[in-house]
């Protein structure tokens, strides 16, 4: 099966063939909405997923929720809002300092924008507020984007970290902790054997795997990240991410500094 390549491409190769795996599988069984490959693929069932995603207690339970802006987890985002739950959106691929948007339906009703609008990517930037991670309150669940699932919790995305590094922010600033759910909605052909999912120190494991058929709990027993490990960001998203470089202690900048050599044998 020829590789998939994308901009997030080498810096993990196993995961890198997974994706190319879930990608094609997914094309093939016309399971993906548009081109799946390089994205968090929008899949057949998404909605089907959201409503199921309602069915969970942690679900019910939480009034403030974090979310990722791939349309995949557009109708989650209709649903949190339409439900009167703070939605907290990251900003696509981090570009802001200020890198979360805050959502709720009081605030879109008195602007007279409709939830459905607001709840797609581009709405939300559109008509949210921008909101730094000193003025967010207290997360309840989040919610991520999966290119591959496995059912012991193991989870990867497209490749370009962005997941892990909110994760990372948000548990440093103690906006959660380690009991916080970690969920996604997925379609059943992106869940892969445990094995063929390898996870890293810095790589944040799920605790529920929503597909339009079925609520997964993963039992992962695995410590989550404590925060951002600064000696896995690499120089490119030091370089590209404004909160990284407001964060960044002065004495882990040269823990991520970016070696061409050794980023070139990986992908090769």
């Amino acid at each position: 099966m020829p590789e998939r390549t994308t901009p997030w491409s080498g810096h993990d190769l196993l995961k890198d063939q997974l994706r190319t795996a879930v990608w094609t599988r997914l094309s093939t069984e016309g399971a993906s909405v548009g081109e799946p490959v390089g994205h968090i693929p929008r899949f057949v069932g998404s909605e089907q997923a959201a409503a199921q995603l309602a069915l969970l207690p942690a679900w019910q339970q939480a009034s403030i929720i974090k979310c990722n802006p791939d349309q995949a987890q557009a109708p989650v985002r209709l649903r949190a809002l339409q439900e009167g739950k703070l939605l907290y959106m990251a900003v696509p691929r981090l570009t802001e300092t200020r890198c979360f948007v805050a959502l709720t339906a009081a605030t879109l009703h008195a602007q007279g924008v409709a939830l459905e609008t607001a709840a797609t990517s581009r709405g939300a930037m559109q008509h949210g507020r921008l909101v730094g991670l000193d003025e967010m309150q207290p997360i309840d669940l989040v919610m991520v984007g999966c290119v591959a699932v496995a059912r012991d919790g193991g989870r990867t995305g497209k490749g370009a970290g962005f997941a892990d590094l909110e994760l990372g922010m948000l548990r440093q600033s103690g906006l959660i902790h380690a009991e916080t759910p970690i969920v996604t909605t997925v379609h059943a052909l992106q869940i892969v054997p445990d094995a063929a999912l390898p996870m890293r120190e810095h790589d944040w494991r799920l605790t529920w795997i929503i597909t339009p058929e079925a609520i997964i709990a993963t039992g992962s027993t695995h410590a989550q990240p404590t925060g951002v490990l600064w000696e896995h960001v690499r120089a490119e998203q030091l370089a590209t991410i404004p909160v990284l470089q407001a964060l960044c202690p002065p004495d882990r900048r040269e823990q991520s500094v970016y070696h061409p050599i050794a980023s070139a044998r990986r992908r090769r």
